[in-house]
């Protein structure tokens, strides 16, 4: 690709002020977020469930398939992180990564979905095998997407106003792959290899439109990168503010990702009809299109960690009460995936704009940009936790004796596995809640804080 990487020294690149991030800039930006959102959703959402109900691999085995390939990001992605603070090229230091994602994603998801007729434990390897591709081409996307918006902008509030337009396009992919992905997919494997290509033409058009569209991104600052991987863990532990907030934010990860995971058992299985999965669905990324500006005014005025704290408290609040939904129906269901949608909506927000919050106040405080090394770590533990909600339900699954099977195949599922499907996307995901609610009560940057650190580092020039 014709890279020439090397260590930037801070400064090389000229400052833009906090207001020339262009609207044409912010569109391009956020179209991307609908490769992210995309990615996170299809496979969060049907992979456990197409293993275990298409290609008959016992749940514990499929839970290991989602899983472990997203282990290997905690290996990746710094990497990535790393090798992207110190690229320099024509493209700039984040985008050419960005084009390697572009060139190799949209093939190996799609692949991953257009195995050959295998079942069992070699359909498992094949899918497993192209997954973990799948991962490592995800990582050359998404880390360098997620370190931008700290170099494009030194603006506290700025930069909630650029994620907005990032989160609008997150509602628009999600509600459109969650609602589409599984009615292209069905129960036939021939439904998910179709859904697996248009899944992938959808992430090539928008990781496309992104890389162009972000070619005249502002810099404030470029970002000055780690010697090794060792360094970088080092460096994220030297910031309390990231630790805190990389918690908090893999409690709320891990409710997600079992919540989604559980959603088509709770629909198959709980409510009595598979087709319901695409409306839960709906009701869960519905308000993200709709409650993004009341969630970036909630964070003006509470500061983020009380914004945050209010997400918590309505998905955790939703998530209980999905839990009663064999006894109030499915109406009851959906209102309560609707509350679980609106908190989530403001998690979603807030966890990246405070990631970028903590670059730039780890930037004031060390002198450092470390962009690339934060949101490497962070993307590596979000994608490990978000899958382990998976594995962890696929284990509750096997050890409560649920029956894979094959498409057109009927087998009754034992009660204890029912129970585990339905407290394993509910109260689970509920508790999580919870404690990333507590977490985030020792989180302590705000807008104050980074501004008298912006003094101190102005006054100390």
């Amino acid at each position: 690709m014709g890279l020439n990487v090397a260590m930037v020294k801070p400064g090389s690149v000229p400052p833009a002020s906090a207001q020339t991030v262009s609207r044409s800039v912010r569109v391009g930006y956020g179209v991307g977020s609908v490769c992210t959102a995309t990615f996170s959703t299809v496979p969060g959402l049907l992979l456990l469930f197409y293993m275990t109900n298409v290609l008959a691999v016992p749940a514990w085995i499929a839970g290991l398939v989602v899983f472990l390939p997203k282990l290997w990001d905690m290996f990746v992605n710094p990497w990535v992180g790393r090798r992207s603070d110190r690229t320099v090229s024509r493209f700039g230091a984040r985008r050419p990564w960005m084009l390697l994602g572009v060139l190799t994603l949209p093939v190996t998801f799609a692949l991953t979905f257009a195995g050959p007729p295998l079942t069992g434990v070699p359909a498992a390897l094949y899918v497993a095998f192209f997954y973990f591709l799948t991962a490592t081409a995800y990582a050359f996307y998404e880390v360098p997407y997620k370190a931008m918006p700290a170099e494009m902008t030194d603006d506290y509030h700025e930069r909630s106003s650029l994620l907005q337009w990032k989160m609008f396009f997150v509602g628009v992919a999600i509600l459109l792959s969650g609602a589409v992905a599984p009615a292209i997919a069905g129960t036939e494997a021939s439904g998910y290899r179709l859904m697996g290509l248009a899944v992938g033409a959808v992430l090539l058009v928008s990781m496309l439109v992104s890389f162009l569209g972000t070619a005249a991104a502002p810099t404030v600052a470029r970002a000055e990168a780690e010697p090794s991987i060792r360094a970088q863990f080092a460096a994220a532990r030297s910031s309390g503010t990231f630790t805190v907030l990389l918690a908090l934010s893999c409690a709320q990860m891990f409710a997600a990702g079992a919540l989604l995971a559980g959603a088509p058992y709770f629909a198959t299985y709980v409510l009595g009809d598979p087709g319901t999965t695409t409306t839960l669905f709906l009701c869960v990324v519905g308000p993200l299109l709709v409650t993004m500006p009341l969630w970036v005014r909630l964070s003006r005025r509470y500061d983020k960690r009380g914004a945050m704290n209010l997400g918590s408290a309505l998905f955790a609040a939703g998530a209980v009460g999905m839990a009663f939904a064999g006894e109030f129906g499915a109406v009851y269901a959906h209102l309560c995936v609707l509350v679980v949608g609106v908190g989530y909506a403001g998690l979603q927000l807030l966890q990246f704009s405070m990631l970028s919050d903590v670059i730039a106040h780890d930037a004031l405080v060390t002198g450092r940009r470390r962009a690339g090394v934060f949101t490497g770590l962070w993307t590596a533990c979000e994608t490990v936790v978000f899958a382990f909600g998976a594995l962890v339900l696929g284990w509750l699954l096997a050890v409560t004796g649920f029956v894979e099977s094959a498409p057109g195949t009927r087998v009754a599922q034992p009660e204890a596995a029912v129970t585990a499907a339905l407290y394993g996307g509910t109260l689970l995901p509920a508790l999580f809640a919870v404690i990333g609610l507590l977490l985030t009560t020792r989180y302590t940057l705000t807008a104050e804080t980074l501004g008298a650190a912006e003094t101190l580092r102005s006054a100390g020039e």
